[in-house]
């Protein structure tokens, strides 16, 4: 019981603290203003930007992008913890064909040694209809759950190629900015927020 009421407090903390974060809270397109941080212009130039960058850090990114049939991008997510941790993102946008289709938001909770703040992004490029359409169709996808996902590590970019890209999700984490350990992204819970 009383884990349940940490993690409790500590989501409503990183939701206020990621809330303080966001500025205007105008909605996407001006619609759903507690749905989402930012216009729907403020929320694309901030996955411009989180790509440019992961392209220009990871060539592998960049090489994966033009055979992927979907870039799901959340450009900020917060993770916070002391024993018992959450991370939130909002203002993710899937990317098809170069084109914004829908908005997101990724959340999760997790429990065991840890704590600190830590701030990072991360894309998730689905390499086929298959693993695009479980996301568009499912009522919030858990990853681990569903299409399989590999996390790219420094090492494997160095030798992914679109020729050994056989797996259906590839997921790179960047901008990793504060001191936690334990950096993942199984469990978490991405949602459809815009347009539902």
């Amino acid at each position: 019981m009383l884990n349940k009421n940490r993690l409790a407090i500590l989501l409503i903390s990183l939701l206020v603290l990621v809330g303080c974060q966001g500025g205007g809270g105008v909605g996407v397109g001006g619609i759903g203003g507690s749905a989402m941080s930012g216009t729907a212009a403020e929320i694309d130039r901030d996955v411009d930007y989180a790509l440019q960058d992961l392209y220009e850090s990871t060539p592998a990114a960049r090489s994966l992008a033009k055979k992927a049939k979907g870039i799901l991008v959340f450009p900020r997510i917060v993770k916070a913890g002391f024993m018992v941790g959450a991370q939130y993102g909002r203002g993710g946008a899937l990317r098809v064909r170069g084109r914004t289709t829908g908005y997101y938001n990724s959340v999760s909770a997790s429990y065991g040694m840890q704590a600190g703040v830590q701030a990072f992004g991360y894309a998730l490029f689905f390499m086929n209809d298959e693993a695009l359409n479980y996301l568009e169709r499912s009522e919030g996808w858990e990853i681990g759950m569903g299409p399989s996902i590999v996390v790219v590590d420094a090492g494997m970019a160095k030798t992914l190629t679109t020729t050994t890209a056989k797996d259906n999700v590839y997921a790179f984490i960047f901008g990793q900015k504060g001191l936690m350990a334990g950096l993942g992204l199984q469990g978490s819970k991405i949602s459809r927020i815009y347009p539902e």
